[in-house]
């Protein structure tokens, strides 16, 4: 767990991705191999269930501490964050206790699931009097369900490529998929024969670049293939022994989200791959994301529901065709053949993501200005001699995304951040006017540079009016340009909408609080591009 906990530590402080490649690097050269079967897992999304609430925490912290109630909430409020919060008020540890490797506490927390409070109680004591304040923060992260490190998928897979004999995208392939880190060991994980043996198993996904540059960059349009670029769920949609699979770009299995898809297990032919889009759909137009949300995460989908959000799978690379991997063959080929495929299918759940046709680059900016009206965030490009490669690459893909909307608003609360902003007000809502009020529509916490977020930081602190736990109350006097890509209806929101991506565009100090935008302006904004 030491060790752990000192790769965590290198992994949230450094800057430089050399440094965290080493560290991840020297890490899988010496840890123990269920610790690096942990690890890989934790890196990519398979985090264990939370096994109790964070009220529990705190209780037993205060009491363990031996401090007031209110000495604890003080703390957290300053802090921040629980989980450091809590390593830092626990007394010191016991040096003669046992310690255990990372695997150990993970697989407690997975059988300790079912068991009673007072189980789960002297398991998480105990652990705590054997650790550092370092290893108790990871321990604690792990244990809410709130563990995030700032490491891509593809530094993993790097790292451990430096570490083993084998090519990254073999790697990236082998730990993708179906695999439970309790029962698989380190060497059964990258072993090809193991990775074969999954028929569920989706490929690595190949992930664009945003352009900043102009578009005549990429040299001579009949070099190019555009699409739309839809705002929906990234999957695959893959068909292996008269099974049917359906994956997310985060590697979660959703083929039981989606009953839409099962009637594909009757008309794809087996060995079959598919890269696309999930998304809702009326006679082939794409409906807002704000449906699909009402879908994620419901184990059982309702009639109402089908009816309402009813999904499309809209089709844009053919990855595996009879059993043979297709991703070295140039787009134009697999695109050829994935065409033949939808049409042979004919099925209205699975569409085919439309060429753009166009012959000069002026002619596909005023097409992109369109964007909107056709559910799309933008347009996509890809070189059509591209092969299918394994994640972000510069080059061959790019993401051409239509300007974001932007509403002025004034910030009325402020919250401290977590990790390395743990100690500054970072997180912050926003609200415009309603006649005489505030109304508060969103939150948003990224944006700014460290410089800006250290000014209003220090604005919070000597404009609060009010404390609410950790959320402060400020005066209406900061404007921030919010942008995002999407508008929908709300019924949770006080101002009757809600934005997708919100972000800051840019601190205002031209502007004056009386100059903000209106709830009128944010309703003229749902009506013309909300759904």
């Amino acid at each position: 767990m030491k060790q752990f906990a000192e790769l965590v530590r290198v992994l949230g402080t450094s800057t430089k991705t050399t440094e965290k490649l080493d560290a991840l690097s020297a890490y899988f050269a010496t840890a123990d191999g269920k610790d690096k079967v942990w690890v890989i897992a934790l890196f990519s999304g398979r985090r264990p269930k939370r096994i109790l609430n964070s009220t529990l925490l705190h209780t037993w912290c205060v009491e363990i501490a031996n401090i007031p109630e209110w000495l604890f909430y003080e703390s957290y409020g300053t802090v921040g964050d629980l989980a450091e919060t809590i390593s830092l008020l626990l007394p010191q540890p016991d040096t003669n206790a046992e310690t255990y490797p990372l695997h150990y506490y993970l697989e407690q927390f997975i059988a300790l699931d079912k068991t009673d409070e007072s189980i789960k109680k002297n398991f998480i004591i105990s652990s705590w009097r054997s650790m550092d304040q370092s290893e108790r923060f990871v321990f604690n992260k792990l244990l809410t369900g709130n563990f995030r490190i700032g490491i891509s998928q593809k530094s993993m897979v790097n790292a451990l490529a430096k570490t083993v004999n084998l090519e990254a995208s073999v790697i990236a392939h082998c730990i993708s998929g179906n695999w439970d880190p309790v029962t698989v060991s380190f060497d059964d994980l990258l072993c090809s024969s193991e990775h074969q043996a999954d028929i569920s198993k989706p490929y690595p996904f190949y992930l664009a670049y945003a352009i900043n540059d102009e578009i005549e960059t990429l040299g001579e349009p009949h070099e190019w293939q555009a699409e739309w670029k839809w705002d929906g769920i990234r999957g695959q949609l893959i068909k292996r022994q008269s099974e049917l699979f359906v994956w997310s770009r985060g590697e979660e299995l959703m083929t039981e989200k989606f009953p839409e898809y099962h009637v594909l297990n009757y008309y794809l032919p087996d060995g079959i791959v598919i890269d696309g889009e999930i998304i809702p759909a009326v006679n082939g137009k794409p409906l807002p994301f704000a449906l699909l949300q009402t879908r994620i995460g419901r184990k059982n989908v309702t009639k109402k529901q089908l009816q309402e959000a009813p999904l499309c799978f809209f089709a844009y690379d053919l990855l595996e065709f009879n059993g043979e991997d297709w991703r070295t063959k140039p787009l134009s080929e697999r695109r050829e053949q994935l065409e033949q495929l939808v049409k042979n299918i004919n099925q209205s759940v699975l569409l085919l993501s439309a060429k753009i046709d166009f012959t000069e680059w002026d002619e596909l900016r005023e097409i992109r200005e369109g964007s909107r009206e056709n559910g799309a965030e933008g347009l996509m490009l890809k070189r059509k001699t591209s092969t299918y490669q394994v994640g972000r690459k510069i080059g061959d893909w790019w993401k051409w995304k239509i300007d974001p909307l932007t509403i002025d608003a004034v910030m009325i609360y402020a919250q401290k951040g977590s990790g390395r902003r743990s100690n500054l007000y970072t997180d912050y809502t926003f609200a415009v006017r309603d006649g005489d009020k505030l109304v508060s529509f969103t939150k948003a916490y990224s944006g700014l540079k460290d410089k800006e977020f250290a000014e209003v930081d220090a604005f919070v602190k000597r404009n609060s009016i009010e404390k609410f736990g950790p959320v402060r109350t400020v005066k209406p006097e900061l404007v921030f340009e919010i942008a995002f890509e999407g508008i929908a209806a709300s019924n949770r929101h006080k101002s009757g909408v809600a934005l997708r991506f919100p972000r800051i565009s840019r601190w205002r100090k031209d502007k004056k609080p009386e100059e903000i935008n209106t709830l009128q302006d944010l309703k003229e904004l749902l009506a013309m591009y909300g759904k």
